[in-house]
């Protein structure tokens, strides 16, 4: 009779055997994931003084899951959407275990019975043609550092990439001769390729003639030659939109990050007549049903709209003030 899996044996294999071989899931969900459970463990382990590898499945109920999420999005500030997303993953982790371990069903269903959070959903932000021309002229291209940065944020704006798209281009997936674009690999490992303006082009073609600093350096290298981190993307932005904010004051009231600039490349799309389902493919999205967000905060599609109806007309009415010694009597 074989012994039951322990919870640390359960969750190994469900990242090695789950995860990385039967769904061949991506590095980023790999990535998430793991960071999911990492926050949890730290969690448990302040909570009931265990050292994660001695836990047992049973010691992470309903309540103690809740608790944690509470207090990501409580105490650490995450929003309801991140929230949504480690629940996600603890679903998936237990999902496994029903398979595992079915004699601990019941204790599994409490868990995947916990409900993901509602939330509203705002208006995507994105950037003014003004606002990218200023972000855009920010960093100083007489520097190494300044060259990278806006061919980087020019391709971020042209083409849509996400964060990790853009971290992990190689130099091979850049093509800068006739039909001139650039090739990723998405999320869901899909494979797509973004056509390069000829501005784009230029300035991508003027940024790989530079001195490589070591051998098969990805696209946009850090200043050592090595992968630029996501923190080290945001970093990099958030300097430039301050400076770009002297002059464009509107910049100061907005939080731009690099999916801004995603957004900002589909409201482009959106106002230059491109359809929904062209803005999904270039984007990557699964669904066209996702493109529809932008539809929803294009207020000059809204205005096109207006103007070629005919509203109601109305009367505008005139304000008339009360007598001096009425309005007195109306204050006491």
């Amino acid at each position: 009779m074989t012994s039951k899996p322990t919870f640390a044996a359960l969750l190994e294999k469900f990242f090695t055997q789950r995860l990385i071989h039967q769904r061949q899931a991506s590095v980023h969900t790999i990535a998430s994931y793991r960071d999911t459970f990492r926050l949890l463990l730290e969690f448990v382990q302040r909570r009931l003084h265990k050292a994660p590898s001695t836990l047992a499945l049973e010691d992470i109920d309903a309540p103690l899951v809740m608790a944690f999420l509470d207090e990501q999005e409580g105490v650490r500030g995450v929003t309801a959407r991140t929230r949504n997303l480690r629940l996600t993953a603890v679903h998936s982790f237990f999902r496994y275990a029903a398979f595992e371990m079915p004699s601990h069903s019941a204790h599994i269903q409490r868990v995947l019975a916990i409900p993901a959070k509602r939330f509203s959903r705002a208006l995507v932000p994105f950037l003014s043609r003004q606002e990218v021309d200023a972000l855009l002229a920010a960093p100083d291209q007489h520097t190494w550092s300044g060259r990278r940065d806006h061919a980087l944020l020019l391709l971020a704006v042209q083409t849509g990439l996400r964060l990790s798209e853009l971290t992990g281009l190689r130099c091979e997936d850049l093509h800068i001769g006739v039909g001139a674009h650039v090739r990723v690999v998405g999320k869901g490992r899909k494979e797509r390729c973004t056509p390069l303006s000829k501005s784009t082009r230029a300035v991508l073609a003027a940024w790989v003639r530079e001195p490589p600093r070591v051998e098969n350096q990805p696209l946009f290298p850090n200043a050592r030659g090595g992968r630029l981190s996501a923190h080290g993307v945001h970093y990099l932005l958030h300097k430039h939109v301050a400076a770009a904010a002297d002059q464009c004051p509107s910049l100061r009231n907005k939080r731009v990050s690099p999916h801004v600039l995603r957004h900002t490349t589909a409201m482009d799309l959106l106002q230059e007549g491109g359809e929904q389902s062209v803005i999904a493919l270039w984007l990557g999205h699964e669904s066209v049903e996702t493109t529809q967000v932008y539809l929803d905060a294009s207020l000059t599609l809204k205005q096109e709209v207006l103007d070629r109806t005919t509203p109601p007309n109305g009367t505008p009415g005139r304000y008339r003030p009360d007598d001096r010694l009425l309005a007195f009597l109306k204050s006491l």
